[in-house]
């Protein structure tokens, strides 16, 4: 069973930065992904990273302003989230798929998720 903790969750100005930081247990394999979802939206895609390669992928909304990484020591996932806007403002959860062969901003194949870390983003 694979746990996912994340943390790095708060308040910020607009144009403010936060880094959210995501501890995954056991071995790290796969697809590691961030998604979001504002009250009374559905959850969307923020952006995933290919566990061996490292490849990144973004949604349009954050390209150029957040930044997926990992490091393999520490079994951990970071989103540094640069220039926030108010609509950037969620719940922010992380998420592990088992095969890095799926579509890497697609929920439905992300077997694990973590429990959530709200970001709010003020004007």
């Amino acid at each position: 069973q694979v746990q996912l903790i994340e943390s790095g969750g708060g308040l910020v100005q607009a144009g403010g930065s936060l880094r959210l930081s995501c501890a995954r247990s056991g071995r790290s394999s796969g697809t590691m992904g961030w998604f979001r979802q504002a009250p009374g939206k559905e959850r969307e895609a923020v952006a995933a990273i290919r566990w061996s390669a490292g490849n990144p992928y973004y949604a349009d909304s954050v390209k150029g302003r957040f930044t997926i990484s990992r490091d393999n020591a520490k079994n951990t996932v970071y989103l540094q989230m640069n220039n926030l806007k108010p609509e950037d403002t969620a719940v922010y959860y992380c998420a592990a798929d088992t095969y890095d062969y799926h579509s890497p901003l697609n929920d439905r194949t992300y077997d694990y998720w973590g429990q959530g870390t709200q970001v709010t983003v003020s004007s």
